[in-house]
């Protein structure tokens, strides 16, 4: 699992894909999915509000 988040890190493209299911993770279940995708939205709402 830390190697597929790693590897979405270095390739943020793949996220946009995936939320909008234009792609899927093979050998990952849906809920690890939701999982991931929830937390590189969080992630990205943290970043952008804390410099305002």
């Amino acid at each position: 699992m830390m190697n597929v988040i790693q590897y979405l890190e270095k390739n943020p493209d793949l996220v946009a894909l995936l939320k909008a299911k234009k792609a899927a993770l093979i050998g990952i279940s849906s809920l690890e999915q939701k999982a991931i995708l929830d937390a590189f939205s969080s992630e990205v709402e943290l970043e952008s509000t804390a410099w305002l």
